[in-house]
């Protein structure tokens, strides 16, 4: 196609149609656009003047001529020019960072974080740890070529280059949230806009959704109906009282909140009757459910959508399977901009330390929201201040309510060394009453603390009951015991890939429901989420909170004549160093002083504040000192290492950690179609990728390297490895981490 010639106007963008006719987006009017779309999204926090700023001036770097030039390039319009980073690009986003400076000072650094970042990310300030490139340096850069008179030159519209200071304040808090959420306003200004010019009819999919007051209707009409079938129980009774509360409670003030309810008390239909409730009265935007474990989020997602309708529910996390989406639920779990999320605490309080832009677009959908942390004590003790910090924050500046739920409350409120929480305020009446009401089991503790157990001693009492649950600290020591056992106990453990213990935990369920007998050795990974119900429950020493949620699979129903038993036992070995082996300590510290009932309320605060205090760190990466979340004398200078905080905000450590694609199931028709997928498209593959998600396993670097130099798995992408041998993954047992041929011995019961 022959050039454009006579281009007397600047170009942000440029698409050619279904008819193959250029279409010309001018800059004038996509920065006014994007200046729009944030301020908008920016009222939320009563920063519209900043975000306004931030989106008039993002793209000046575009007036540049070498822009221009790039934009029209010789070969046609370059559809791709308005993307930094790639070799032969242009920056176009320095420029306009610079004239923030040089208009406003001090002030204009805070847009200047925005402008730089808004296609690379939110720059350190100047910090050249890693060897990104910092503000302080693209800035000097920028100074040095001329980017800013270059795009001068052009001569841009007055009314975008001459404006004033912002006058609004930041709202209570931390200077780098509040920042970040501008700079959330702003990238996603960009995109939709971006989008609605380079693709309507994707952009047209953005809207329609019902309002928080018809889900509610929705909602109450399934409770309702829900009523009328369930059997009359004392257990359900209790249920019925909690839902009650929750929904009275929801007209309290905006702010913190804790649901302390007994595990099996409903909490997860009660806490969203709770955040409906409040979220009406209160006009929220947005219900944000937040879990830790993904295992639990698929079943929680699956219950609301069956409430509230597929395409109202966004569930985002890591796992997504590509037949249980569509395009309009990818792009709201692009911003979130959908009535009810499901998210996982990795997405959600990642999100709020990212540097990246497509994690920080999300940010500002956050502000009014409800926000419930299921399983609260769950929360990564390592990163517990950082994210203590940004809570406390987003609810007296963002209007956000959280609501902690669990069963085990964690001792959150503040004192000496401990960040904690302001003005927490519980749900429930009387939750130590709920815990005498709800109590379904009598907890055995071990004689002697300093005299640990074998495990032929434990298989052999085992023995004793047709159905039982025992829960160990280890792969690997449930792998031994499960070998002590007979033939039909059934084993559950991580080295099982996920669609392989979602199976089994339904069989075992259905066992359960169906009177058969029957034995299950398992990992904690039934702790949280998993509703069975065991007669006898067996558990290694552990932390409180787990053998309380190991406690919560026995007698669950209260459907016994008896309480249940729940026996805990001191394992041979003790739980690998690190954060399991010091809550095992706590928790053998807190059981061996206990005074009758061990399993008490009263008990989680003293075992969350012994374990809290025996940890070495609770911000073991320092992101309160990289964001000055504590300073705000040293926050006022804007010299911030997000892209630093960014990367050391892990909360799961995926280092040493490789992913093995196994085969069971339906990964065999998977991986075939794998292998023979070079001729695929690049989704295509990330669509075959994402679904044998569900058929991974973790395991160690040594062991990985152990298995490929076995020839027992092989790399096919980058960092992507796949079983080759047939017998390394068992129906019963899983993954052999050692190979077959070293394992065989773990076939035999």
């Amino acid at each position: 196609m022959e050039a454009k010639e006579n281009k007397t106007h600047a170009l942000a963008h440029v698409r050619q149609d279904s008819n193959g006719e250029w279409k010309e987006h001018a800059l004038d009017e996509h920065l006014h656009e994007v200046a729009r779309r944030a301020g908008e999204a920016a009222i939320a926090f009563g920063n519209e003047d900043w975000a306004q700023l931030a989106g008039l001036w993002h793209d000046l770097g575009k007036y540049r001529e070498k822009f221009q030039k790039y934009i029209n390039s010789v070969s046609g319009y370059n559809t791709e020019a308005h993307i930094e980073g790639a070799p032969g690009r242009v920056d176009h986003s320095t420029a306009g960072a610079i004239h923030a400076i040089e208009k406003l000072g001090l002030h204009g650094r805070i847009l200047a974080y925005l402008i730089a970042g808004h296609h690379a990310g939110l720059p350190d300030w100047n910090n050249a740890e890693g060897g990104q490139s910092t503000l302080f340096q693209r800035i000097e850069t920028g100074k040095q070529n001329g980017y800013l008179q270059e795009a001068l030159n052009a001569v841009p519209p007055s009314e975008i280059l001459n404006q004033s200071r912002p006058i609004s304040l930041p709202p209570k808090g931390s200077l780098a949230l509040w920042l970040r959420m501008l700079f959330s306003c702003l990238v996603d200004a960009d995109f939709l806009d971006t989008e609605a010019f380079m693709d309507d009819k994707k952009s047209s999919l953005r809207s329609g959704y019902p309002s928080i007051d018809v889900l509610k209707s929705a909602f109450d009409q399934y409770m309702a109906q829900k009523a009328i079938k369930v059997k009359n129980s004392p257990v359900n009774h209790i249920r019925s009282q909690v839902l009650c509360q929750c929904r009275e409670k929801a007209k309290l003030p905006p702010g913190l909140f804790s649901l302390t309810v007994p595990t099996g008390g409903g909490k997860t239909l009660s806490s969203m009757a709770f955040a409906l409730n409040h979220a009406v009265h209160y006009q929220k935007n947005r219900v944000i459910y937040v879990i830790p474990y993904t295992s639990i989020l698929e079943q929680t997602a699956e219950v609301y959508r069956g409430i509230f309708g597929a395409e109202n529910v966004i569930e985002h996390h890591s796992n997504l399977d590509p037949d249980r989406e569509d395009s309009r639920s990818r792009l709201a779990a692009e911003n979130w901009d959908a009535p009810i999320i499901v998210t996982t605490n990795v997405q959600f309080f990642e999100s709020l330390f990212a540097a990246k832009t497509s994690h920080c677009r999300k940010l500002h959908n956050i502000v009014n929201s409800i926000v419930v942390l299921d399983e609260a004590q769950l929360l990564p003790p390592e990163f517990l201040a950082p994210i203590l910090h940004v809570m406390q924050d987003l609810a007296n500046g963002y209007k956000v309510s959280f609501m902690l739920s669990t069963a085990t409350q964690p001792a959150f409120s503040p004192r000496p060394k401990f960040p904690g929480l302001n003005d927490v305020r519980e749900l429930m009446d009387d939750p130590t009453q709920l815990y005498t009401d709800l109590k379904r089991v009598e907890a055995e503790l071990p004689d002697d603390f300093t005299s640990s157990r074998t495990w032929d001693s434990i298989a052999e009492e085992l023995q004793q009951y047709e159905s039982v649950l025992c829960i160990v600290n280890s792969r690997k020591d449930c792998r031994e015991l499960h070998r002590l056992m007979p033939k039909d106990t059934i084993h559950l453990s991580a080295l099982m890939c996920g669609q392989h213990r979602s199976q089994v935990i339904a069989e075992i369920k259905q066992r359960l429901k169906d009177g058969i007998p029957t034995r299950v050795i398992s990992t904690q990974l039934v702790e949280a989420g998993v509703d069975m119900d065991f007669p006898i429950v067996y558990r290694a020493l552990a932390g409180l909170d787990a053998v309380a949620q190991a406690a919560g699979r026995c007698n669950r129903e209260g459907m016994l004549p008896q309480l249940g038993k729940v026996v805990i036992f001191v394992p041979p070995n003790p739980a690998v160093p690190g954060l399991l082996r010091k809550a095992q300590q706590s928790g053998q510290e807190i059981l061996r002083l206990a005074d009758g009932d061990p399993l008490t309320r009263e008990r989680f605060e003293a075992y969350f504040k012994h374990y809290y205090g025996s940890l070495n760190s609770l911000d073991k990466a320092d992101i309160v000192g990289l964001l000055d979340l504590h300073n705000q004398a040293e926050a006022r200078k804007a010299e911030f290492s997000f892209r630093t905080a960014s990367g050391l905000f892990r909360l799961i450590d995926e280092e040493g950690q490789i992913a093995v694609i196994v085969r069971y199931g339906e990964s065999l028709r998977l991986i075939d179609a794998l292998e023979k997928s070079q001729n695929m498209l690049p989704h295509e593959h990330r669509g075959i990728l994402r679904k044998l998600q569900r058929y991974t396993v973790n395991i160690r670097e040594h062991e990985c390297r152990k298995l490929c130099d076995s020839k027992d798995i092989k790399e096919i992408f980058p960092g992507v490895y796949m079983q080759i041998t047939t017998g390394l993954y068992d129906e019963r047992l899983g993954l052999f981490t050692t190979g077959y041929a070293l394992s065989a011995s773990e076939l035999i019961s």
